[in-house]
Order: structure tokens, then sequence, then C-alpha cells
């Protein structure tokens, strides 16, 4: 299995979300964040959190999926995020080794996250 974390600017979360649930994405999270360091110029400071969010919202999107799937979802947040402008984001994809069900106590690559 692999998990995909995706950095992207909020004002595509819609379009990006509705094209992962298109593609069948077995369901997402969304988490904004707060991005610090990364490309901002100089008249950016830790302390001007409002002009930073004013310019760079940044929205995170996280899903885990079977191997053979990744293309797809990873071309679908490409495709929905993509305006060719610095900032557009980030993805990152990792192998998830185990999954852990809490209410059951089962684990496997094939627990479903929705249901069971």
């Amino acid at each position: 299995m692999k998990e995909i974390k995706a950095y992207i600017r909020t004002s595509h979360l819609n379009q990006t979300v509705e094209a992962l649930k298109d593609k069948g994405a077995p369901g997402t999270t969304v988490v904004s964040v707060q991005p610090v360091g990364y490309g901002f110029s100089s008249r950016f400071t830790l302390c001007e959190v409002d002009i930073t969010k004013k310019y760079y919202d940044v929205t995170k999107i996280e899903l885990v999926c079977d191997k053979e799937d990744l293309d797809i979802y990873v071309n679908a947040i490409l495709d929905s995020a993509h305006t060719g402008s610095a900032g557009d984001g980030l993805i990152f994809v990792s192998d998830v080794e185990e999954v852990y069900k809490i209410r059951t106590r089962k684990k496997g690559s094939k627990i479903s996250v929705v249901s069971g």
C-alpha cells in the first residue's frame, strides 16, 4: 500500500477532492496547514502569519491506496492542482508497511478503512 500526501493551494481543494472521488479514491483526509520557510520571500516573517496565509494558503490532502492505483490518484492531483506557477505544491508518496484497525484489532494491508 502507498500513502499520498499532497500540499496544494487551498483554492484548488474542491476540484482536487472531486477529481480523486471521480477516480474512485477510497477516502481522503484534508488538513489546513500553515507553511513556514519554503520559498517565502524576505518580506515574510513568522510574526506576519496573516500575510503569509493570504499569499500561501495551503491544504494537505492525505490518502492511502493500493500500489496499483497510485498513478491514477497522483495524476488526478497533478491535473487538478496545477497552475504552472510557483507555489502549486508538492506530492509525497510513502510505503505503508501495515494497517491496524483499532475497533477490531485486525491488522493487514487489506483492511477496509471505511467499514468492517
